[in-house]
């Protein structure tokens, strides 16, 4: 049966961590030959109000980087369970989450898409304002690019145990926060926050703000550009705008902020060209030390989400006053332009 080294990295460290870890399948992936687990792994309180912290990679297969930072993530964070009695004080009072290969077909593959030739993140009952042509999603033939599928059909088996896996954690929980690794675009890495849909501001933007804000007095010299999604452009059938509408039509008063982290591989085609002859050479790191440096980049991103879910008061309850101050201050930073 062939194997894939990320899922094999996920099974050793459930086999390690045993009762420090929850684990569950959430869905097998399979096309002729090939089944691959979808592995879910929680650390924490199982209350379900409490604050929550989750880690997603590997919906679009071809972007290989994505499951393999959510896996280095996974690993350091292990290591950290077992020692950290700070990290583990924290653990008592909130809950952090790993799904790092969604695709694991598309990454054995090299595929964007999963062995329906769906592309999971256009693949959500959401329709965008002014989506590119094809780009933003399409319904012509899955032999083209960014497919969403047919019209009318369930989630695809990969997409709905994404979804299920993730509203399991953020249900009832008062705060919640994801951040799902992509690459891909740009010179820069990115953390774009909803809606991929359209321009008109997030509901949450207030939070938003306080969020960057947070996160540019901790660590002013970070890497990050904060924008919306949007603003590069639209699409249909955005995963995440799905799981949002849906919490946030039922929870309002429990704040929840998808986060996408857009790692800039035209870094990595800067410095070598030539992997651009390669099919996955758009998307991944394919020189040694750079893909190791990606590895260890988002560590920091980490432990500064860990802190901020972990400690709310400072960010993230705002006053109505305050909430309508940040909120005009979002729509100046990032909206004012479009």
């Amino acid at each position: 049966m062939p194997s894939l080294l990320e899922i094999e990295q996920v099974e050793q460290r459930i086999a390690s961590l045993g009762s420090a870890v929850r684990s569950e399948v959430l869905a097998y992936s399979e096309s002729r030959d090939l089944r691959f687990p979808i592995y879910k792994l929680s650390f924490g309180t199982t209350d379900p109000q409490a604050p929550v912290l989750g880690f997603v990679g590997g919906v679009h297969g071809l972007e290989r980087i994505g499951a393999q930072v959510t896996v280095a993530l996974l690993n350091s964070f292990s290591e950290l369970v077992t020692w950290d009695k700070g990290l583990q004080r924290t653990l008592e009072h909130m809950r952090v989450f790993f799904i790092p290969t969604v695709n694991p077909i598309g990454i054995y593959r090299k595929t964007r898409s999963n062995p329906r030739g769906v592309d999971l993140m256009r693949n959500a009952p959401v329709e965008a304002d002014h989506p590119p042509r094809l780009l933003g999603g399409h319904r012509y033939t899955n032999k083209i690019a960014w497919y969403r599928g047919e019209l009318g059909a369930p989630l695809e088996l990969e997409a709905e145990a994404m979804v299920r896996g993730v509203e399991s954690e953020i249900a009832e929980s008062r705060l919640a926060i994801t951040v799902d690794s992509h690459s891909g675009f740009g010179l820069q890495d990115r953390l774009w926050f909803p809606y991929a849909k359209t321009l008109k501001p997030f509901p949450e933007i207030g939070l938003v703000y306080s969020f960057n804000q947070l996160l540019e007095r901790t660590y002013p010299h970070h890497f990050y550009r904060v924008e919306p999604q949007a603003g590069t452009y639209t699409t249909h059938g955005d995963l995440w705008d799905y799981i949002y509408e849906r919490h946030h039509g039922v929870e309002r008063n429990k704040p929840f902020l998808p986060l996408c982290l857009e790692m800039g591989s035209w870094m990595w085609l800067k410095k070598n060209p030539w992997q651009i002859f390669k099919s996955d050479g758009a998307f991944n790191p394919l020189i040694g030390h750079r893909h190791k440096r990606t590895l260890r980049r988002h560590n920091t991103l980490m432990e500064f989400l860990i802190r901020a879910v972990s400690s709310p008061e400072e960010w993230a309850q705002l006053t109505p006053q305050r909430s309508a101050e940040y909120e005009n201050k979002a729509q100046e930073l990032w909206y004012a332009k479009y």
